[in-house]
């Protein structure tokens, strides 16, 4: 059984409606906060081609409250997913040359997301990121830093994602900058829009196909 832990207080999770939904793991962040604290997360079996076949059902997620600027992390066969409400301001951003030219893969030409994620703002619908928070170095859980900043992480920040172990760092896209140990841009789940204030992850849209074991790593 998992909890909702918002910013400033705690609250009961209620299960997702539908059938075989999990409990979820909620952390909202706000826009200039942290995010998941800095640990290493261990390897897990349970995203690796193994569990195509098991019994583990898709989780819904309501973001409909989720306002501009804000995340939410929830909890997906046992890692984390981030799910960022993307300002237009970011999105503007993240298509920016001043921006692109310092990324590793900005066009995701590697495959570590589905087809219908390989574009410039790796999602779905532009507003809502969808990524697993699980830095591609070495396991470690990176800092939502949204907030552009002249000097903090790095010099000209445009907003996104420090890991705190090794210093990798991604943009909003979870895309990772040049130059950092992380060798691909984080992950992107499958997961559909069911509805247009929820994500459904686990399960592609409709006519849609992607194995999530091709991704390069985790």
């Amino acid at each position: 059984m998992t909890t909702t832990s918002p910013t400033d207080s705690t609250a009961p999770v209620a299960p997702a409606t539908g059938k075989r939904r999990d409990f979820l793991t909620l952390l909202t962040v706000a826009a200039g906060g942290a995010g998941v604290a800095a640990f290493s997360w261990p390897f897990l079996d349970s995203l690796r081609p193994g569990d195509a076949g098991s019994a583990r059902p898709p989780i819904d997620v309501d973001v409909s409250k989720l306002p501009p600027g804000q995340q939410i992390t929830v909890v997906w066969h046992g890692s984390p997913v981030f799910i960022t409400h993307r300002t237009p301001e970011a999105l503007a951003r993240l298509q920016q040359a001043a921006l692109t030219t310092r990324l590793r893969d900005p066009s995701s030409g590697t495959v570590q997301q589905p087809s219908y994620a390989a574009n410039w703002h790796r999602s779905i619908v532009p507003a809502y990121g969808v990524v697993v928070g699980i830095c591609t170095h070495l396991g470690c859980v990176p800092t939502y830093s949204p907030a552009p900043d002249p000097t903090t992480p790095v010099a000209n920040w445009p907003g996104g994602y420090a890991c705190p172990c090794h210093g990798s760092k991604f943009d909003l896209a979870g895309r990772v900058f040049i130059g950092a140990p992380a060798p691909y841009n984080l992950p992107v789940p499958p997961y559909a829009m069911p509805t247009p204030t929820t994500i459904r992850i686990g399960e592609n849209p409709p006519g849609k196909d992607f194995d999530f074991s091709t991704i390069q790593q985790i």
